[in-house]
């Protein structure tokens, strides 16, 4: 093995020679850099290869590659290159095919080594690259196109690149973003030749040899391409893409025409083939020469697009009574509402139609629990609070056993500051279950201790505790503990504190804000913040190093604390604390001994 190191160093000898020749490096930075090559060499060398070795050693020459460059730019030398930079770069290359020869399956990998080609250009090495990786990885689709796009893109081969989608369709035949990265390239590789041929007959050249087929140059072969993938690819959203890709280019009128009209004949019962229809109303009058109208014209134009558009989704929620129809139906009124525009009339008239389309969609039964809150902060902005509270209760009697529903449902009672709150959370309570209700609870005492007396509170508080799962009642211990310091002072919570212990489970916060409590009054007792940390640490001892600090800080800091007793909480920690906590307490004790936390 050192006879090859040895022989890897040698090699590097002329190219460093030259870096000091030509005054890119000293005698000094050669010496170092022959120091970390060797060292690098030995750990790519040895049995038990690592990943990580390898990584390393391409990252040092990548990095010794960037600061030739910019030597070369601060001294104005680009001389010598064969000798120099391309040797480097022959050698990474030979490293990365070592790497990706032990892990095939790394695509991360592959991928830098594709990346560093593309970087320093190495176009003949990348090719090569291509073809490996897709050997190993065909099943992978993102790789053909990868591969493709640079053959289309960079290489400038159409030839080459539709060889790779060929080939990659033999591997995924159903593959829909191959058929339409594919088809995007074939839309390409004709506008490419529209251009060329364009270009010689402004020039007058005589085409001679070359032969632009017409049928080529009106996008032919991407007709095939689409007709071949529509036969195999049978969802809207393939058809709706590839509409999408023709659209960009102006010569493919008859195109779009036959994917339209394939879109409409096999996906008629289907909402985005609608949602699409309804929505290209919008562009068919943008598309219209409209020259300099008045900004009354322009408002009244839009207002008859948006009509048109709703003609058609009208149209669609007749032929297709959906749930997701409709929701494409006020998805597009939200969007409308929400789009800026100074004409208050335009405004009033989105509003209208949204909330009317809002109000046919819940009379159909058809309105999906998440719209009913988008319809509810509609009207709620709008100051229609009557319709609002309305709608609210059409929305928990079609969803009674919704928490997130009778949540809603609530804050607009609230919000509205109306008199049947509490009778409306007493319903709400009996139809839901009473695992999942802690959000309806946490509201319910939330607004009692804004409105209602506190006795009335604590009992609600207390009714909060008995009705919520054990996992839920630990958010209302800590609220409870939090609302009877603020109301009833700091002999009542520790009373509640106490009896609340009684019950599992607990949070940590529940017994944080004890201590904080007990901190915050004038005769702050050791006594007591040590039964506070003690039952902390029944139950939060071995999985939390930083109760043992605060409490190890505590008997240090007190004026009533124990220093003695640091040592005993020490000793428990580490007995108590589970793998790589222990490791964690002792870096942090170390650092609270040195005054350093």
């Amino acid at each position: 093995m050192a006879e090859r190191i040895e022989q890897r160093l040698e090699d590097r000898i002329p190219e460093l020679e030259q870096l000091e020749r030509v005054g890119l490096f000293t005698r000094k930075e050669i010496r170092a850099i022959l120091r970390k090559a060797s060292a690098l060499e030995y750990k790519i060398q040895r049995r038990a290869l690592r990943k990580e070795d390898f990584i390393n050693y391409i990252q040092y020459e990548v990095n010794l590659l960037e600061l030739i460059k910019k030597r070369r730019a601060r001294i104005g030398y680009s001389f010598k290159k064969d000798e120099i930079e391309h040797s480097i770069l022959h050698r990474v290359h030979k490293v990365f095919n070592r790497a990706t020869g032990k892990w095939k399956d790394d695509i991360q990998l592959w991928l830098s080594h594709v990346a560093f080609c593309k970087q320093w250009n190495a176009k003949h090495q990348l090719s090569k690259v291509f073809s490996t990786m897709l050997a190993i990885h065909s099943n992978k689709p993102a790789l053909w196109i990868m591969a493709a796009k640079w053959e289309m893109e960079t290489r400038l081969s159409s030839e080459s690149a539709r060889h790779l989608f060929l080939r990659a369709l033999r591997f995924h035949p159903e593959c829909p973003k191959l058929y339409q990265e594919y088809f995007r390239m074939e839309l390409m590789h004709a506008e490419k030749q529209r251009k060329e041929k364009k270009e010689f007959e402004q020039a007058k050249m005589d085409l001679g040899e070359f032969n632009y087929s017409e049928e080529i140059l009106n996008g032919e072969m991407a007709r095939i391409v689409y007709r071949d993938a529509s036969q195999k690819i049978k969802g809207v959203e393939f058809q709706l893409a590839v509409l999408s890709i023709a659209k960009l280019f102006d010569f493919t009128q008859d195109l779009q025409k036959e994917i339209l009209e394939s879109l409409q004949s096999r996906h008629a019962d289907d909402p985005l083939t609608w949602d699409y229809m309804a929505r290209r109303e919008l562009e068919l009058g943008s598309l219209q020469p409209t020259g300099d109208t008045t900004k009354q014209k322009k408002v009244s134009e839009m207002a008859q697009r948006e009509e048109r558009c709703c003609a058609v989704f009208d149209e669609a929620v007749r032929a297709v009574p959906t749930e997701d129809m409709w929701k494409c139906y006020i998805s597009f009124c939200l969007e409308r509402y929400n789009r800026k525009t100074n004409s208050e009339e335009l405004k009033q008239k989105r509003l209208e139609r949204t909330l009317s389309v809002f109000s046919k969609c819940h009379e159909s039964s058809l309105l999906p629990e998440a719209l009913y809150k988008q319809w509810l902060q509609l009207l709620l902005d709008s100051n229609l609070s009557e319709k609002a509270v309305e709608v609210a209760e059409a929305a928990t009697r079609h969803f009674s056993q919704s928490v997130e529903t009778w949540q809603m449902r609530l804050q607009v009672q609230i919000q509205l500051k109306r008199d049947d709150v509490t009778q409306c959370f007493e319903e709400a309570i009996k139809h839901v279950k009473s695992k999942g209700t802690l959000p309806l609870w946490t509201l319910w005492v939330e607004w009692s201790e804004g409105t209602n007396s506190k006795e009335d509170t604590e009992a609600l508080y207390q009714r909060s505790l008995h009705a919520t799962t054990p996992a839920e009642s630990v958010t209302i211990k800590e609220m409870y503990l939090d609302w009877t310091y603020r109301n009833g002072g700091y002999k009542k919570v520790k009373r509640l504190f106490t009896s609340l212990c009684e019950n599992r489970p607990f949070s940590l916060d529940f017994f944080r804000k004890m201590i904080q409590i007990e901190k915050e009054q004038e005769s702050c007792k050791m006594l007591h913040l040590r039964e506070y940390y003690e039952r902390a640490l029944r139950e939060f001892g071995s999985t939390n190093t930083d109760l043992w600090l605060d409490y190890i800080k505590e008997e240090l800091s007190h004026p009533k604390g124990k220093p003695e007793n640091c040592g005993g909480i020490h000793w428990r920690a580490m007995k108590m604390l589970q793998g790589d906590l222990v490791e964690d307490f002792i870096s942090k004790y170390t650092l609270l001994q040195t005054g350093h936390l």
